[in-house]
């Protein structure tokens, strides 16, 4: 039968190790008895923003974390998701807009010394670092993808007005601009000149 924890805490003790490294977690107490498993739920507070751009879940804002921790023959897995509040900004009409990313992870972290350590690029597999893993990475990867680059305020958001940068979706119905081509734009100014002057010929017919 295999050996299974289970730890709740939040990161707001002044002397946690979570609030000093939110995303680390201790893997000792699993060893590496394959089968061995825990659970962790956690709330941290992120030191940075992740997610994109014009939108992501903002430095200083908690983290949910619900994960399992299983250890494999290779190394630990890590199986659960990550879920905070986001804000942006419409990419249409700059607007501010908020709501909640849930991202699933699905991570292996391998021994030190172990054949998928030794046999797997650097960038390609996480690796556990004094009997400690860090889902810094992972969660910001899965938040990045989870996230729209060019969030929106509605499905239909029209934006903004190109002339007057008012938002079109609270502008009066029918908003719009007279525009002249600018090739035109000189005998625009040259017929209103002579309407301000008055024609030439009538007053001559005049006099």
């Amino acid at each position: 039968m295999s050996d299974h924890a289970v730890t709740s805490e939040a990161s707001h003790g002044p002397d946690s190790a979570s609030r000093r490294d939110p995303f680390v977690l201790d893997v000792r107490p699993l060893g590496r008895r394959p089968g061995t498993m825990s659970e962790v739920h956690r709330t941290v507070t992120t030191p940075d923003k992740l997610g994109v751009e014009m939108i992501g879940i903002p430095a200083g804002s908690d983290v949910d974390l619900d994960l399992r921790l299983e250890s494999v023959s290779e190394g630990i897995l890590v199986t659960g998701t990550a879920c905070g509040e986001t804000a942006g900004q419409c990419s249409r009409c700059i607007e501010p807009i908020d709501g909640t990313v849930t991202v699933f992870l699905t991570e292996l972290f391998a021994y030190p010394d172990s054949v998928t350590e030794q046999t797997t690029e650097e960038d390609d597999v996480h690796r556990i670092v004094d009997d400690r893993i860090d889902l810094e990475q992972s969660i910001i990867d899965a938040v990045a993808l989870e996230l729209p680059m060019s969030p929106l305020c509605s499905e239909d958001c029209p934006g903004l007005c190109q002339v007057c940068g008012i938002r079109l979706a609270v502008a009066e119905p029918g908003h719009a601009h007279e525009l002249i081509d600018p090739r035109w734009a000189g005998l625009a100014n040259k017929f209103s000149e002579l309407a301000e002057d008055g024609n030439p010929d009538d007053q001559e017919s005049r006099d």
